[in-house]
């Protein structure tokens, strides 16, 4: 087995086809199939099941793609660490996050120190952002509380308070704050399970006693936020990821009893390698006052 039939493999799997994936590597069609059937004879595996034009991984194919994409990410490092004598002239990082408040200032943080590395972003929740740094798809990961996990590294980055926010017309739109009691008997719009948002406010709850009415489940910020704005119920975010909308107001939950904690992770084990250590080292001016306030 070769690191080039590796690759083949992991750009078929991602494009889900060989033309696109062949594109992808700058390469024949004839010349990646091959790649992928002299590993298939190899080892007298079937790693994808081809129907037409169509490419699907087998069960073999999905237990070995996380294997095969923590080798590149391994060559990888070892490239950056080789080249140039680690001075990180180019390259590319993948980072997770929950959204794209705080990624966004890294980004720049990172990209003032390191104008040549090509970053991309993928959002998701915080178990769709760990779950992509298990399965080497994401180099470092934005998520908006610590995980107890062995496995991670997490650097503390930010902590906001979590507030509600309501229809211009709802009678709390007058109020500064309120109590979190108060949010019993009213409709209540929750994000979904594994949103660390709803965890906070969920053991906040738990912690007072407080019963509430979940109206609706909602899978996205923007989604909350509309059906707020069509009166449908009440919605919490982060302080620091509310958009102001004239059909909304903002009110903080007095004491800030719920908040969130922006941690910067990665694998405990790729902590080290030359690319990720410059993302952590490019921010950590920007986390200091963070941990010191935490």
């Amino acid at each position: 087995m070769t690191l080039n039939q590796i690759r083949a493999f992991v750009a078929v799997a991602h494009d889900g086809g060989f033309t696109a994936a062949a594109r992808t590597l700058g390469m024949s069609h004839s010349t990646l199939n091959s790649q992928i059937q002299m590993m298939e004879r190899e080892y007298g595996a079937e790693l994808f099941h081809r129907r037409g034009r169509r490419v699907e991984l087998s069960a073999l194919g999905l237990e070995m793609l996380p294997l095969a994409r923590r080798m590149i990410a391994l060559e990888g490092d070892m490239s950056s660490l080789l080249d140039d004598s680690g001075k990180l002239r180019h390259g590319s990082l993948k980072v997770g996050a929950v959204g794209p408040y705080h990624v966004t200032e890294m980004i720049e943080a990172y990209h003032a120190v390191h104008p040549r590395i090509k970053i991309s972003v993928t959002l998701g929740n915080s178990e769709v952002v760990l779950d992509a740094l298990d399965r080497y798809v994401s180099d470092v990961g934005v998520v908006a509380s610590r995980f107890p996990d062995e496995r991670y590294h997490m650097q503390l980055y930010a902590r906001y308070p979590v507030i509600a926010f309501v229809h211009v017309g709802h009678p709390f739109a007058k109020r500064e704050a309120i109590a979190l009691r108060e949010l019993s008997g009213q409709p209540l719009l929750m994000r979904e399970p594994g949103s660390t948002t709803r965890k906070a406010l969920e053991d906040a709850l738990a912690r007072q006693g407080v019963t509430v009415q979940v109206a609706m489940e909602i899978g996205s910020r923007e989604a909350l936020r509309e059906a707020v704005a069509r009166g449908l119920g009440i919605g919490t975010v982060s302080e620091s990821e509310y958009v102001p909308d004239p059909r909304l107001r903002p009110v903080r939950i007095e004491g800030d009893v719920i908040s969130t904690h922006i941690h910067v992770c990665c694998l405990r084990e790729r902590r080290d390698s030359r690319l990720i250590a410059s993302f952590f080292e490019a921010i950590a001016d920007r986390t200091a006052p963070a941990l010191a306030a935490a």
